[in-house]
């Protein structure tokens, strides 16, 4: 049903991982021609700032999160799945949305943190998405 399946992936907060790739697992990768897609989206570093970081900085970031997506495949066993892995570099919601869109990704499945005071007035980026992918969303909580 989903052939593309797009997962972002916040490194500082896995715990809500284990709930999105348990339900992968179970429902979606199941048809063997399901290809999934993690998608990590880093801060844009202001200029202001770049003179006191090294050189190699982003290099650096990307080798960390590619060391991080391979350690989380191998824990949750999902070594063995059609799996690719995607950086950007922007806002979360517009880059996951823009990945969706240049993927053509079917869904989207993304974990969402409890709401806070803050959410509600600021929104969330899973609120975000919801509003404006051009795909199925499938949030958990």
């Amino acid at each position: 049903m989903y052939k593309r399946i797009l997962v972002p992936v916040d490194l500082d907060d896995l715990s809500i991982m284990d709930k999105v790739f348990d339900l992968i697992r179970v429902s979606f990768s199941q048809d063997q021609a399901s290809n999934i897609r993690l998608i990590n989206v880093q801060p844009i570093v202001p200029v202001s700032i770049l003179g006191y970081l090294p050189p190699s900085f982003d290099e650096d970031m990307d080798h960390q999160v590619q060391t991080n997506f391979d350690r989380l495949l191998s824990e949750r066993n999902l070594s063995d799945h059609k799996v690719t892995k995607i950086i950007r570099r922007g806002s979360v919601s517009d880059e996951i949305l823009a990945e969706s869109k240049d993927w053509s990704a079917d869904i989207i499945i993304i974990g969402s943190h409890r709401p806070s005071m803050t959410t509600y007035l600021l929104g969330s980026n899973a609120a975000s998405i919801v509003r404006h992918a051009k795909c199925s969303v499938l949030v958990i909580r």
